[in-house]
């Protein structure tokens, strides 16, 4: 069952129980309000028959038509008993006494009663009289009540029963309106394919239910995003990267086979050999390290890292590394609330981010100091590294952000093209951004940016 029928019957039953007891509630306190009012009609028509009977001698001709008058008009099953201090019937003929001795001595004792029996409501009073003390039992049916409920639980089964009908109307109407996002939300999910991973469904309200879901939706197409580019990038750069030095090293092997050479020219073949599958070692070292992070990407438990303490700490461990201060670290802006210099990340994955880039900006510098520039305020993040090496062209700034590149003017130097889209990878996955800035032999500025929460 779809969870617009379910939201719709349970709309229903909710609201058909809540009617049904208002119902039954209803009816009790009309059942209980038409009971009582028998009752006083009933005790009425005791205290006439005691007139009646009882006060005959003390009421003038006119009043004593008056009473009987009343008293003619019986009630349905109407039955009533004079009874003396001997419980005995008296004025009313009672072949078989009527009420038993424990219903009349309870009247006497309670000074009057009232019970319902067999359809019958029941009164007794007891009475004082100057021909001494009686007690009056009176019973009769409730006929015109009984019509009158049997009219209201027609009414209120008609009412319940089409009152149901709507209710379920509007849960169906309600349920498809609050639905209707969802439905909005699976038509986005429906359009997204392993071509297009790149696309993220719309999140209209980043607070409610289905705003969460769908940036949550968004965060699992951007990990399952960068497991399918790990893949696309493997395979479309690793056989290229892995061909290039296996058909140099093979090609070599040849040349140096086709004919006897001296020990020199051997030597100068396999040193060429050597260079060949550093390089291709290398490239290994490079996918592997790729493969990894990405593979920890999908596993990554982010914590609150605060940024300036995770720059002091590079400092210190790049000085012992270099046994010399060549990192050094700067603020130039500091927020009022120190919220601002924390962030959601994975601490490791971030130390690996920071030091591809520091670890870069000593080759290319030939260890030359690197600096490192922090401003925070309540807007933005910005870390920004600036090196005195070689720089790159405007042309390949972009470029060096993809895998397996290399910039002319860095072939002389170790490296596999590796490391700065890891590092972009890394920040990406953190929701903050790379950039790069150089003029080619004026050294190079990358910086990351993090869009601060409004909501801390």
């Amino acid at each position: 069952m779809k969870i617009k029928n379910r939201l719709s019957l349970y709309f229903t039953l909710i609201s058909a129980s809540i009617l049904l007891l208002v119902m039954i509630v209803v009816y009790l306190v009309f059942v209980s309000s038409l009971r009582n009012d028998f009752y006083h009609r009933l005790k009425d028509r005791l205290q006439v028959a005691a007139k009646l009977y009882l006060e005959a001698d003390e009421l003038s001709k006119d009043s004593l038509e008056e009473v009987r008058t009343s008293y003619l008009a019986k009630l349905s099953d109407e039955v009533i008993r004079i009874y003396d201090f001997k419980n005995a019937a008296a004025f009313i003929p009672d072949q078989q006494q009527y009420w038993s001795n424990k219903v009349i001595n309870r009247v006497r004792y309670d000074g009057s009663i009232k019970y319902f029996e067999n359809n019958n409501q029941v009164v007794g009073i007891y009475y004082r009289d100057n021909q001494g003390d009686f007690v009056i039992l009176g019973s009769a049916r409730d006929t015109g009540s009984e019509i009158r409920l049997l009219q209201l639980q027609k009414i209120m089964l008609i009412v319940f029963i089409v009152s149901n009908v709507f209710l379920f109307l509007i849960g169906r109407w309600l349920s498809y309106r609050i639905l209707s996002p969802i439905d909005g939300l699976v038509a986005q999910m429906q359009k997204i394919r392993a071509d297009n991973l790149e696309t993220r469904v719309v999140v209209n309200n980043e607070d409610d239910e289905i705003g969460i879901l769908a940036k949550n939706f968004n965060s699992l197409l951007e990990h399952l995003d960068n497991a399918f580019e790990l893949q696309r990038t493997f395979v479309a750069n690793a056989s290229h990267e892995l061909r290039t030095p296996i058909t140099t090293i093979i090609g070599e092997a040849e040349v140096g086979l086709k004919r006897t050479r001296d020990e020199e020219e051997y030597r100068a073949i396999l040193k060429s050999i050597i260079a060949d599958a550093d390089k291709l070692k290398d490239t290994i070292t490079g996918l592997m390290e790729l493969a990894q992070v990405d593979m920890d990407f999908t596993r990554a438990k982010l914590t609150p890292i605060r940024i300036d303490d995770l720059l002091w700490e590079l400092q210190d461990y790049w000085g012992t590394k270099l046994k010399a201060p060549l990192l050094k670290v700067s603020i130039s802006k500091l927020p009022k609330d120190e919220r601002f210099l924390i962030i959601n990340a994975n601490k490791s994955l971030l130390v690996i981010a920071f030091n591809n880039i520091i670890g870069n900006a000593f080759k290319f510098s030939e260890n030359n100091p690197v600096e490192c520039e922090l401003f925070a305020d309540e807007i933005t993040m910005q870390i920004k590294f600036i090196d005195q090496g070689i720089g790159v062209d405007e042309n390949d700034r972009k470029k060096v952000l993809e895998p397996f590149y290399r910039s002319k003017n860095a072939e002389k130097y170790p490296g596999s093209g590796i490391g700065l889209y890891v590092t972009r990878k890394i920040i990406e996955l953190f929701k903050g951004t790379v950039s790069i800035l150089s003029a080619s032999g004026k050294g190079l500025i990358v910086s990351i940016s993090f869009v601060q929460d409004k909501k801390r």
